[in-house]
């Protein structure tokens, strides 16, 4: 990897020892050098060009100082490390010097094995840096991405050895659907679509998140939202409950002028289920879920509910049936269930 340095010096005859010194690791491509005569020009160059490691920079130059520049590259360029190459190599201009921010001093005359060293050296502590302000940055995005939970989860000093693994857990989990949100895409643009869609989620993430659930996925117009440890049933309700009041309290005006008031339909589901890392470690293609029989119900229940309904099964109804007022709807047949299944409506 190419190291950019900018070498700040009002002394003609080191740009030219420099050239002939390092020569061949110009040629080679390893190091680039750009050339200022002192700070003010330096400060120039850096806000015209952005891709610099390094600077050696004298001390003692015309118009700005050395020691002037350094007190002035953090807000130019924070990554960028400076390596004060001076003949007033004084303990005085040393402390002054490392106290402003340089990396590191060299004596004048130059002995240049020991300045290629340092270059090394500070183009290596640079590439590190950067490479952990990437890393802090991606982590930034990936947080936008990925629920706290599943980032806990991965952050576990054995994951790698557990990538596969997976644990048996009882939790609730909970479909919302925004009802009739796909035919909207007929009579709005697409970006009308996305703003509308994800006004809805976020008022809908941020009741799940204050009863303590995460968000296992969104799926086209709706949301699959999981719950575990103590009181899981009971924050999920209290959450499908704030969910479904954030949501459809919204009044929207379509471009034909008729007012859309979005609904959406919400099925519950409790007990155990399978949690773990689903698809490709070949392929580092992972999806940190929950699955099983009882996930599928939730979803089934979902599709079964009216817009504006939450419906539960009826051993759920007796779990919750002293804590929220629920109504017997009918019996429903579920896709891959034998039996139909006595469903109730969570109502308050």
């Amino acid at each position: 990897m190419k190291t950019k340095i900018l070498v700040v010096d009002d002394e003609a005859d080191l740009e030219l020892l420099i050239k002939q010194k390092f020569r061949r690791k110009i040629r080679e491509n390893v190091y680039e050098f750009v050339f200022a005569h002192d700070g003010q020009q330096a400060l120039d160059t850096l806000g015209e060009q952005t891709d610099f490691d390094i600077i050696l920079s004298d001390i003692n130059m015309p118009v700005m100082d050395g020691l002037a520049l350094l007190g002035r590259l953090p807000e130019v360029n924070p990554v960028i490390k400076t390596v004060m190459v001076s003949a007033y190599g004084d303990m005085h201009n040393i402390r002054t010097a490392m106290n402003r921010g340089a990396f590191d001093f060299v004596t004048k005359p130059v002995d240049f094995q020991d300045l290629e060293l340092t270059i090394d050296k500070t183009a290596l502590h640079v590439q590190q840096l950067r490479q952990t302000l990437r890393a802090i940055q991606e982590n930034n995005i990936l947080r936008m991405y990925v629920d706290e939970t599943v980032l806990n989860f991965v952050g576990r000093p054995e994951f790698k050895n557990t990538l596969m693994a997976s644990e048996t857990v009882q939790a609730t989990v909970v479909f919302i659907d925004i009802c009739g949100f796909t035919s909207l895409s007929e009579i709005l643009p697409p970006t009308d679509i996305v703003t509308m869609l994800n006004r809805y989620f976020d008022q809908m993430v941020k009741e799940i998140i204050a009863q303590g659930g995460y968000i296992d996925k969104f799926m086209g117009d709706a949301v699959m939202a999981v719950f575990r440890n103590e009181y899981h049933l009971d924050r999920a309700v209290d959450a499908a409950l704030a969910a479904r009041a954030a949501v459809q309290a919204n009044h929207d005006t379509l471009p034909d002028g008729k007012p859309y008031q979005p609904l959406v339909s919400i099925g519950i589901n409790t007990g155990e289920m399978v949690s773990g890392n689903i698809g490709s470690a070949s392929l580092k293609r992972l999806d940190y879920t929950v699955i099983g029989d009882n996930v599928n119900v939730s979803q089934r229940l979902q599709a079964a509910a009216q817009p504006g309904q939450i419906v539960v099964t009826q051993s759920t109804y007796e779990q919750i049936k002293e804590s929220f007022q629920c109504r017997p709807l009918q019996e429903v047949a579920l896709k891959n269930k034998a039996e139909p299944v006595m469903i109730y409506e969570v109502v308050a």
